[in-house]
């Protein structure tokens, strides 16, 4: 179970995430984004939307931090252990309180527009589950274990995670983690696997055209401007 959890399921995930980008953009490019329900309701999601956005972003960004970074990387630049245990503390939690706000507003919203909640695929539910779930789980972790300096992931997690690019993962490093990161770090690469297969997809789409593409020019439709309007056809005239 330890060589499958941390040496067979990382690798799996990502090939999943592979073949699903792959398969998303060349049979489905026009499914291929967020599925916007705007239309049907903006005044909530336009406060729902931002909130999810930065807190998912700063839990994403402490995620790298946290898993990449080397703990020599930060004593070199004058960043205790005691200092490092306390940004991740409340750091995290405050990105992951808002990623979780975010999330709730936007299921709430769902569930009372009637309209939006029409267009919630199962994908889009599932997507939710997992998502909550290993924020929650990441917050309840990290909590629980924040009593003097922490657990120091940055010894064992970390290091493994890090060996995933050298295709030597080194599995013993998670034998004595907590349950908690390690059901944590599960859902986690679950949700990688998920993501080409969800709305989440949208997260690989840049709209880096838009740097190159020529300017939009946008003309006035005053009727002093376009000068009279033809006469329409006798079948237009009965149709309208």
């Amino acid at each position: 179970m330890t060589v499958f959890l941390w040496g067979v399921l990382p690798y799996a995930a990502f090939a999943l995430l592979i073949a699903g980008l792959v398969w998303r953009h060349r049979y489905d490019r026009f499914g291929w984004t967020t599925r916007s329900s705007q239309v049907y309701e903006s005044k909530l999601l336009n406060i729902a939307s931002p909130v999810f956005h930065y807190g998912i972003l700063f839990v994403l960004v402490g995620h790298l931090v946290g898993l990449f970074v080397p703990e020599s990387w930060t004593d070199a630049v004058g960043v205790s252990e005691h200092a490092y245990h306390l940004l991740s503390l409340y750091g995290g939690t405050a990105a992951g309180v808002l990623a979780v706000a975010g999330i709730l507003l936007l299921i709430y919203r769902r569930r009372t527009n009637a309209p939006v909640f029409r267009a919630t695929t199962a994908n889009d539910k599932g997507m939710y589950v997992f998502l909550l779930g290993a924020i929650v789980l990441g917050m309840v972790a990290k909590l629980a274990h924040s009593s003097g300096t922490g657990y120091d992931y940055r010894h064992t997690i970390a290091p493994w995670s890090r060996s995933l690019f050298t295709l030597r993962p080194e599995t013993e490093l998670m034998v004595g983690v907590p349950v908690l990161y390690q059901v944590h770090a599960v859902i986690g690469m679950v949700l990688i696997a998920l993501v080409p297969y969800t709305r989440l997809v949208h997260m690989f789409s840049a709209p880096v055209q838009y740097l190159v593409r020529p300017y939009v020019v946008y003309r006035s439709r005053d009727p002093r401007q376009l000068g009279p309007r033809p006469d329409r056809r006798g079948w237009e005239r009965a149709g309208s």
